[in-house]
């Protein structure tokens, strides 16, 4: 793979895969808000890597800037041969919340984003015939704790879809679901993760390898870990009930933490 373009690129998982690319000498696509923040994140990957690195200041809440995002993905000019789709936050509003504002622009980033970039990557790559497409989701998506969950579920099962729509092109779609990772996701939006036991996190690069590996073997989702495999497997086999029953200790326990 010779180019990969990673939304979120200068922090967290983004960063994460910005690493793992830059050290196998593929050129870099760096997406993210933050201008001087991307330009310092660019001028290390150069500098550590000797890589050519790209940049493009985006907030994916904007619609203008995900149609930028989007042309590029398209476009046969050095073109992009791995996408992650990543950029996200936590939506912390309640779900009766008269106030949407939160739950709009997660819908915005982490929905019609992604949805929207994902068709341009798909597009483009399956005219030349190969490509990765990498939807960063969460293990999340298995509970049922707030709108993050819901969002999250949304990005499992369209990804999966995309890939059946992809499928005999060339293009291979994952969706990436990680527990709790290292990252400052948490400290963002203000969870300290004081109660999450020591052996449920994730370090963000050690789980990136693990997603590329799956990603080669062509598998459609990618869930890093062996712990994380077996919870995975037993919140899909348990009565919904149950998993209501263990979401409400998980959101009591983190409005505690706030």
């Amino acid at each position: 793979m010779h180019r990969a373009l990673i939304t979120g690129g200068t922090a967290g998982i983004g960063a994460a895969f910005a690493r793992a690319f830059a050290g196998r000498g593929t050129a870099l696509v760096l997406v993210a808000r933050n201008p001087e923040r991307l330009a310092e994140t660019a001028a290390q990957f150069r500098a550590e890597h000797g890589v050519e690195v790209e940049t493009i200041v985006a907030d994916l809440s904007d619609r203008e800037a995900q149609q930028r995002v989007a042309d590029r993905l398209e476009s046969s000019v050095d073109p992009v041969d791995v996408f992650v789709n990543n950029a996200g936050f936590s939506v912390k509003a309640s779900l009766l919340d008269p106030d949407l504002s939160q739950h709009d622009l997660g819908f915005e980033v982490m929905v019609r984003a992604v949805l929207k970039l994902g068709g341009a990557a798909g597009r483009g790559m399956s005219e030349r015939g190969r490509g990765w497409i990498i939807n960063v989701g969460s293990v999340s998506a298995l509970v049922t704790q707030n709108n993050y969950s819901a969002i999250k579920a949304w990005v499992g099962n369209y990804s999966e879809s995309l890939g059946v729509q992809l499928h005999g092109t060339g293009v291979q779609v994952t969706a990436l679901m990680p527990g709790w990772v290292r990252t400052e996701f948490h400290s963002r939006a203000g969870i300290k993760g004081s109660s999450i036991p020591g052996v449920l996190w994730l370090d963000a690069d050690r789980l990136v390898e693990d997603c590329l590996r799956d990603v080669a073997r062509g598998k459609p989702v990618s869930i890093p870990s062996k712990r994380w495999k077996l919870i995975a497997a037993v919140l899909r086999t348990t009565p919904r009930g149950i998993v209501a029953r263990l979401s409400a200790v998980l959101s009591h326990r983190r409005s505690r933490e706030k």
